[in-house]
């Protein structure tokens, strides 16, 4: 399959939408191993400003050495990819935030369009002469006041099946933070036989994930 293609790929794993989960560190998909991180980025408007408009134009992938290959969708797909409305505690609808209450911003700083549900992507992880592809698809979006980001699930040719969700939000304080969610497992037996590795990568990249958004925010 071309890589204009790779939209008609479907997901390779069964629970989407479970990093929403509230217990999932109590209770993963079956198979997979659960992760969980939150960490302060740093604070004030423009932080924040930097921070979720960064994250949802791959930013944060980018900024930690990943080569991103965003494909052509067809709007068909990503029209009518099911974004469930959120209610606050009251049980008010939350409605989305981004192009309201940002000036219809929908590019981030380096001139990136802003994910939507729906759009599949290659990531890219350069090892030395090589690079190993891990193509994905957004599965949901997070689009609120003081809380923003997206979660990917994995398609066939990934090193792993599951799904990981970076989100970023600003407290009362004014302090902004990442928490990054996520299951997953070796796609298969070949990389089952590479998990140490595997396990060895992603400790090396979600530290680079949190480093992503630390930067200048001129």
């Amino acid at each position: 399959m071309s890589r204009n293609e790779w939209w008609q790929r479907p997901v390779t794993y069964a629970a989407v939408g479970g990093t929403k989960a509230a217990d999932l560190m109590q209770y993963p998909p079956a198979g997979y191993r659960p992760f969980e991180k939150r960490m302060r980025i740093g604070h004030g408007p423009a932080r924040w400003d930097y921070a979720w408009a960064t994250a949802m134009s791959w930013g944060i992938q980018r900024n930690s050495g990943f080569v991103v290959e965003v494909t052509e969708t067809p709007d068909a797909v990503t029209d009518l990819t099911y974004s469930p409305v959120k209610f606050d505690p009251e049980g008010v609808p939350v409605a989305a935030a981004s192009t309201e209450d940002s000036h219809e911003v929908t590019f981030g700083p380096d001139g990136t369009e802003f994910v939507v549900p729906g759009v599949t992507a290659k990531l890219s992880i350069p090892v030395g002469p090589l690079r190993i592809g891990a193509p994905c698809r957004v599965v949901y979006i997070v689009d609120e006041q003081d809380r923003k980001g997206f979660a990917y699930g994995t398609l066939a040719g990934h090193p792993e099946s599951g799904e990981e969700a970076f989100i970023v939000d600003r407290t009362d304080d004014g302090s902004v933070w990442l928490t990054i969610r996520a299951f997953s497992r070796p796609a298969h037996a070949g990389w089952w036989l590479t998990y140490p590795a595997l396990r060895l990568a992603q400790w090396f990249y979600t530290r680079r994930y949190f480093k992503a958004l630390t930067g200048p925010v001129d």
